[in-house]
């Protein structure tokens, strides 16, 4: 039996396509989605319990922690966890300790987006020991044609080595097309001389959005923002410099839409929209101080922003359980509350390529301490292995009627996140 655990937009066509090839499949996503022929777990655990094969599609290095922390007691030995998210190498080795003992662990992200997805045409990157790899690979060849890369953390890493060229091809293009236009070349012209260039298949990859904006999101900026900064280092390079024209266009509400998107956006905003992403980085070396309000949580009132980065470290701003309506989640609810402070954290770490683990104190207020203990077990399916330095103090109310909780954290960021 094979365990798939997420099914988003590439996900769910993956988990359809294991059904369509004779495999036994059950399958999670946090929010139940039905994928015909395969059987629905209501958590994790439940999900992976007896599958030789564990696969997980997941957002981020934060999400996939917390989802496989989940998973673990689950987990049986002889098992293998293949991890096809863009992680990074770094957070793949992290999850080695999530893992209980004789669980192999495969690291395989995916070239290619949606359609690939559904038709079976994805190149997999897969790293891993050789004994692993040859236990999955049979179900691999399902989603595309596998490359095996190396060892443990090869795949993720060459993931995000490919990445770093083709994602900023892509915004170096978008840049050229709103500067042509701003100083009168002839749009269709100029796409017509570049595609008999070696950009030419990119061009072509690319035009339909040039012309008619973007279509259906195939692979979101949001995600190709995450990405560039899960591959920046610290040396000033063209995937980093992507990586804030992008992270300026989720900022501007983008997230979800096609990394096409790039193209209307930098359009739009011509040198005002890139003397902004400029500024954020001018703004480091002024003050050593970043604003920080990532498009992946509800916009704040304005009064402040969701975190700073001063240097290596970041201050998140206390996380309440508030919809982007400003209604309470799970009210007199303390378990529901701090699942979503929790997610809402996590989301903010990773916009900075952080997860938990990077997390150097955190601090809660509670307005009854006897809920302590419904907190503290969230808490710990998050923050795993030695826990950082800790405040927790009893507050009379937060601001606002029905909140139970309220955390905010300090995180050492990863040497080389831009």
């Amino acid at each position: 039996m094979i365990s798939f655990l997420g099914l988003g937009r590439m996900g769910a066509l993956m988990a359809r396509r294991l059904v369509a090839a004779g495999h036994e499949v059950t399958v999670w996503n946090r929010t139940p989605r039905v994928v015909e022929g395969a059987t629905a777990a209501t958590s994790p655990a439940t999900a992976v319990a007896g599958a030789e094969l564990v696969i997980t599609m997941l957002s981020d290095p934060a999400v996939v922690r917390r989802v496989l922390s989940d998973a673990a007691p689950g987990l049986r030995a002889g098992t293998v966890v293949v991890e096809m998210s863009t992680i990074g190498p770094e957070a793949v080795a992290g999850l080695r300790d999530l893992l209980p003992p004789g669980v192999g662990l495969v690291d395989a992200p995916v070239l290619g987006s949606v359609g690939p997805a559904g038709d079976g045409t994805l190149t997999v990157l897969a790293g891993g020991l050789a004994q692993d790899l040859a236990h999955c690979r049979k179900a691999l060849e399902v989603f595309g044609r596998v490359r095996e890369v190396g060892g443990p953390g090869a795949g993720a890493a060459m993931k995000l080595a490919v990445m770093s060229a083709l994602v900023p091809a892509q915004v170096l293009l978008a840049e050229t097309v709103a500067r042509a236009e701003a100083t009168g070349v002839d749009t269709g012209t100029l796409l017509d001389v570049l595609g008999g260039t070696p950009l030419g298949a990119l061009v072509e990859r690319v035009r339909p959005a040039v012309e008619n904006g973007p279509g259906e999101t195939r692979y979101a900026l949001g995600l190709a923002a995450k990405d560039m900064a899960l591959a920046a280092h610290g040396t000033r390079t063209l995937a980093a410099a992507a990586g804030r024209r992008l992270a300026g266009a989720a900022a501007a509400g983008l997230g979800d839409a096609d990394l096409t998107a790039i193209f209307a956006y930098l359009t739009a905003t011509g040198p005002a929209g890139a003397a902004r992403d400029t500024e954020r980085s001018d703004r480091r070396g002024r003050t050593g101080v970043e604003r920080i309000n990532p498009a992946t949580v509800p916009a704040t009132n304005g009064r402040y922003s969701h975190a700073t980065r001063a240097g290596d470290l970041l201050f998140v701003s206390g996380q309440v359980a508030m919809d982007g309506e400003g209604k309470v989640v799970g009210e007199e609810d303390m378990t529901r509350q701090s699942e979503y402070v929790m997610d809402r954290l996590s989301r903010v770490l990773a916009d900075q390529g952080c997860t938990f683990d990077d997390v150097t104190h955190i601090r809660t207020y509670l307005t009854d301490m006897s809920l302590l203990p419904e907190y503290a077990a969230v808490r710990g399916r998050h923050i795993t292995g030695e826990p950082p330095a800790s405040t927790t103090v009893e507050v009379s109310r937060l601001f606002s009627p029905g909140l139970l909780i309220e955390v905010d954290v300090v995180a050492a960021i990863p040497a080389g996140r831009y």
